[in-house]
């Protein structure tokens, strides 16, 4: 007989009031942030500011989205959603890195038109509005850093205010070396090197979460070393269709039907089982099913026909 053991609790479910509070404070700074650069790209005629406010356009999307998905993923589990909706977090990661994909290609195209044509820039306001956002940028990061190791959708809101400091700070750099030598070029280079770092965001993201959504197995684990592990145990003779995904983020799931030795204990090599996988990779969820070892079968030759010799 099949036993589970663990439950889809999650450890972005335990402490979602401080996740919803983190990802609403970077949401607040980030939205300031979006107005701030709006209004000083255009006054300065900047495309570094006019980029980064709309990467900062599709940041307060991304952590409205966010927002919404930690608040959902706490919902009680339905008979219908036997695993809660601890997965629109990962939805909302996806969404994430294909919105940011989508910007970075605006970006970079708007940058190019740019290097052809370099406009007039207000570099000494520019810089200015440039200082204030990676402030802001720094700040909100900071918010996220302590729950974006362990969720991924935290991660994909990080992932988008980083980016947002880097570009910042390559406006800073762009506005310098406008202020300073009078190369207005700098700017649209600016602006190019915020579309590569978004490109590398945004694949890290679709990569994570069409993996968790495609249920593959976890990455930090060796499936080949945890089929051994279980198959060393007292009383396991072997262990197959071994399956290990995840769920959502920081809740891994395994099920795997194991053949037990001759006379073994079916319930304790179980609780074995399931107390390696806990304690040893984190694994919470486990569901085994033990089945008894097929025994071979003593099949007696024929006796001779003596008649025949």
């Amino acid at each position: 007989m099949p036993v589970s053991h663990g439950h889809p609790q999650t450890p972005a479910q335990a402490s979602e009031s401080g996740v919803s509070d983190r990802l609403r404070l970077a949401f607040g700074l980030t939205s300031f942030v979006l107005v701030l650069e709006a209004v000083g790209g255009w006054l300065t005629g900047s495309v570094a500011l006019l980029a980064d406010a709309g990467h900062m356009l599709t940041d307060a999307g991304a952590l409205g989205i966010a927002l919404f998905a930690a608040r959902l993923s706490v919902r009680p589990r339905t008979a219908h959603k036997s695993y809660g909706y601890g997965r629109a977090e990962i939805l909302a990661a996806l969404a994430n890195g294909l919105l940011l994909g989508g910007v970075s290609v605006a970006v970079a195209f708007e940058s190019i038109s740019r290097l052809r044509d370099p406009g007039e820039i207000a570099a000494l306001p520019m810089l200015g509005v440039a200082v204030v956002g990676l402030a802001a940028n720094i700040a909100a990061a900071l918010f996220l850093a302590p729950s974006a190791r362990d969720n991924l959708n935290v991660r994909g809101a990080f992932f988008h205010v980083v980016g947002d400091a880097f570009g910042s700070l390559a406006a800073i750099t762009a506005a310098a070396c406008v202020l300073l030598w009078g190369i207005r070029s700098a700017d649209a280079l600016a602006g190019l090197f915020i579309a590569a770092l978004l490109v590398a965001s945004a694949l890290r993201l679709i990569r994570e979460s069409s993996d968790i959504l495609l249920e593959g197995a976890p990455r930090h684990l060796d499936v080949q070393e945890i089929a051994g592990r279980v198959a060393s145990l007292p009383g396991v003779l072997a262990i197959h269709d071994l399956h290990i995904w995840t769920v959502t983020s920081g809740f891994l799931a395994m099920s795997a039907h194991i053949d037990l030795e001759p006379g073994a204990d079916a319930e304790r090599v179980r609780r074995s089982a399931h107390q390696l996988l806990h304690q040893q990779y984190a694994i919470e969820h486990t569901t085994i099913q033990t089945e008894e070892a097929p025994q071979l079968l003593s099949i007696s030759p024929p006796p001779l026909d003596r008649a025949g010799g």
